[in-house]
């Protein structure tokens, strides 16, 4: 049976990803607009949208070589090209319930960049289906495993971490920055113990693979129910 804890973790995700397919009907995602300007779009549709104004952490949007960092850099602003790749990966709250979506797309008709794009969807589900069918997985086991899905789909692996807890806002004040928090190579914890209060922790999955000689990347996340 499912919890209501997922079931408003389900609802906040799926308004999520309802923007996301809004961002992509509107024709937001275009050559030669900056970063910048396609996460204000999108700030403002989100709000014109679902009246959202709280993030649990910074909006990102990455284009071209930028696609290859992590989530704590902080690169210069670029402009997309003609034939690029770019991601989001957005944390709104929905009525004090954190979603976490990412999601790679590709302009112009690339094939290595549309492969990147499908890659990390289809290690994502993967990663999620492995998750389910082992029960008493560390995160640092769970790391190690989706660590290796990138060689075997012909990528590099980007994530220091490969997903987090995920819950009700404020995030951080909830859950700190311990490693046991985070699918982390260093995290020794198992991921289904309960929290501090007996509760069931729910995680946030997400799969970064890239190539560097390239200078491209790809991102996926979502809610791993």
């Amino acid at each position: 049976m499912i919890n209501n804890k997922i079931k408003n973790l389900i609802e906040a995700e799926n308004k999520a990803l309802q923007l996301f397919n809004e961002i992509e009907n509107k024709g937001l995602i275009r050559s030669k607009k900056t970063e910048t300007e396609l996460n204000k779009e999108i700030f403002d549709l989100a709000y014109d949208l679902f009246g959202i104004k709280k993030y649990w952490h910074k909006r990102i949007v990455r284009v071209g070589k930028n696609t290859l960092l992590p989530y704590r850099e902080n690169p210069e602003n670029l402009t997309i090209k003609e034939d690029d790749i770019l991601f989001f990966d957005f944390g709104p709250v929905f009525e004090d319930w954190e979603a976490d979506v990412g999601r790679t797309y590709v302009v112009g008709n690339n094939s290595k960049k549309h492969k990147l794009k499908q890659d990390v969807e289809l290690a994502w589900k993967e990663a999620r289906d492995y998750y389910f069918n082992h029960s008493n997985l560390t995160g640092a086991q769970f790391y190690d495993y989706i660590s290796t899905l990138a060689p075997k789909y012909g990528w590099e692996w980007a994530g220091p971490i490969g997903g987090h807890l995920i819950g009700n806002f404020p995030h951080d004040t909830i859950q700190g920055e311990e490693i046991e928090n985070y699918i982390h190579p260093d995290n020794l914890k198992l991921m289904n113990d309960p929290d501090v209060n007996g509760l069931n922790r729910e995680w946030i999955l997400e799969i970064h693979f890239i190539d560097r000689k390239d200078e491209i990347g790809g991102f996926y996340e979502q809610f791993l129910v």
